[in-house]
């Protein structure tokens, strides 16, 4: 379990389409200000792109400029900094989720859920494994969009062997998910952290990409309860709410649905 409480920012950004370097541009000057005043940034889905298929030919590998874009983030901002890109690799395009930190080093969390309706499915891979960081005494757990709707992937498993028990305190969403679903967006989001006896934070993009699809954000960081303590929609902002690791610690002990638990593994 934690003991310090852990501060993040969302940074909920109308995203250029298809122009990697104008992204990279844009975002870095909404993070500036955060220098100091944070322990972890969170960009959308594809910050890089936008969320298009198209977008694939255009895929960097792990040497390329926005891997080092996002060490030089956590750098500067002495912070971790996270979102999604498409990224390249001998077995393909990945809708690859990058975790950098300040000192150099990137994991990675490839989305395991493509989403069928827009095709994604035809044209990237999909990832196997998830991925839990550790990061300033938090566990967390790092997913991507569609990832949102499969429960048991998302599913945060009891293990009396880990102290606090659980696998992560956290769990965070990336995404580009479009207004005609955001009731969906908001509901799932509540319903992760309340099973999940943890926090959740999402980022979502806004505005109209070049599909015509229309994002109203809807970014939040949702309490244990499902209560949100912050909200962000309809415009481009960045804000940063902190988290309690003794509130957590609290509704744990106070209430331990874990240990009614079904034990599983994921295949």
């Amino acid at each position: 379990m934690p003991t310090n409480d852990l501060r993040i920012s969302l940074v909920q950004g109308d995203t250029r389409w298809h122009d990697p370097a104008a992204n990279r541009e844009h975002y870095a000057a909404l993070l500036a200000p955060l220098g100091g005043a944070t322990d972890l940034v969170v960009l959308p889905e594809t910050f890089t792109s936008g969320f298009s298929n198209e977008a694939i030919h255009k895929a960097e590998d792990m040497d390329g400029p926005t891997v080092a874009w996002i060490r030089d983030q956590a750098r500067a901002l002495q912070a971790a900094v996270t979102g999604s890109v498409q990224l390249r690799t001998g077995d393909g395009v990945f809708n690859r989720l990058l975790w950098a930190t300040p000192d150099g080093s990137v994991q990675h969390y490839d989305k395991r859920h493509l989403f069928r309706y827009a095709g994604e499915h035809t044209r990237y891979a999909a990832g196997r494994e998830r991925l839990t960081v550790e990061w300033r005494g938090w566990r967390i757990n790092p997913q991507v969009c569609y990832d949102l709707r499969f429960p048991v992937f998302c599913r945060n498993r009891h293990d009396v062997e880990r102290p606090g028990g659980l696998d992560f305190d956290l769990q965070l969403f990336v995404a580009n998910w479009p207004a005609p679903r955001a009731h969906a967006w908001r509901t799932l989001l509540r319903a992760r952290a309340i099973e999940n006896l943890c926090y959740v934070a999402a980022v979502n993009r806004v505005g109209t990409d070049g599909n015509g699809l229309a994002y109203d954000g809807d970014s939040a960081v949702v309490d244990f309860l499902g209560h949100a303590q912050l909200e962000l929609r309809g415009s481009e902002q960045v804000a940063t709410s902190t988290i309690s690791a003794a509130a957590l610690a609290a509704h744990r002990e106070k209430f331990p649905a874990m240990l009614d638990a079904d034990a599983f593994q994921l295949r």
